[in-house]
């Protein structure tokens, strides 16, 4: 790790679950941490892990002039939230700035390219399961041998660098597309199905569920392969494995934004899906089927 990396402060635009947990992870390695913008300021971060709290300072800003000239920032707002922190991401747009994009599916770096424009963008694919308590609070798990995959180009290399120093298992990955569809199998399932019916992700042992289940797989593996991606039928059932083997307890992030009564990101997941196979002409009703379910329930802003 570059040791005068340490010494520059990273800008968190999102300081949720992931956001504040990948943050922890860089404060671990002594770079300052800034949480930007929010409704509640936010002046410390706790990140529980099997029951032990860790707990660090950070600093609040309200300003997008206040992250300006960072080298370093993580974008962990919702996809759907992407063009609402467009005035932080714009402070971002300089040659020397890296930004790690930590948001589902497979469109991250188009999404946010328009607004940091030469700044070294880093897709992410994240696999913890953590959940946000309170404001600056999270509850940490992890599930299987790998928290982050990143890029295997200069700054992802230096970013994994970084994470696996503040003990972040984080993977370079040569092939992230395909990286990054794998991932997305778990995500049209578990977090549309979780999201849909209230239940945890324990649900995905049920025998019915998991059929479902491999339907919207099975479909979403044939768009991937016509998008690059190196996906087969063994995809399926590693992605239904680990399903059922996430720690006992683990929600989604759709699944807690529709309790509470907030947007959900399914575009950015089963609608991925289906645009990439409207590109390249694949019928794939199952998943059709549940962004019309997803797209029908409306936030109500209240908690359930």
């Amino acid at each position: 790790m570059n040791p005068l990396a340490s010494q520059r402060p990273v800008a968190v635009i999102g300081a949720g679950a992931i956001g504040l947990s990948l943050a922890s992870a860089l404060a671990r390695t002594g770079r300052p941490v800034t949480v930007c913008g929010g409704r509640e300021p936010v002046h410390h971060i706790e990140v529980t892990e099997d029951g032990v709290a860790e707990t660090w300072p950070v600093r609040h800003v309200s300003d997008p002039a206040d992250i300006a000239g960072y080298t370093a920032a993580i974008v962990a707002v919702k996809a759907h939230q992407t063009a609402a922190v467009a005035d932080w991401l714009r402070a971002l747009a300089h040659p020397d700035a890296t930004v790690l994009v930590a948001q589902n599916g497979v469109e991250q770096r188009e999404r946010v390219l328009p607004y940091v424009g030469p700044a070294h963008v880093v897709p992410g694919v994240v696999y913890l399961n953590c959940e946000r308590t309170s404001p600056g609070r999270v509850i940490l798990r992890r599930a299987g041998a790998l928290d982050v995959a990143v890029p295997d180009d200069p700054a992802g290399v230096a970013l994994a660098d970084e994470l696996n120093t503040g003990r972040m298992r984080t993977a370079v990955e040569p092939d992230l597309k395909t990286v990054a569809w794998t991932k997305l199998l778990t995500n049209i399932t578990a977090n549309a199905l979780t999201a849909l019916t209230g239940r945890r992700a324990d649900m995905m042992r049920d025998p019915e569920i998991e059929r479902i289940a491999r339907n919207i797989m099975a479909e979403a593996v044939q768009v991937g392969r016509a998008d690059g991606a190196a996906l087969t039928e063994a995809h399926v059932d590693r992605a239904v494995h680990w399903l059922q083997h996430v720690p006992p307890g683990s929600t989604t992030s759709m699944r807690e934004d529709r309790l509470a009564g907030r947007p959900l990101e399914h575009d950015a997941l089963t609608g991925a899906v289906v645009r990439a196979a409207e590109r390249h002409g694949i019928d794939v009703p199952t998943n059709r089927f549940v962004l019309a379910l997803l797209s029908a329930i409306e936030p109500t802003g209240v908690a359930a």
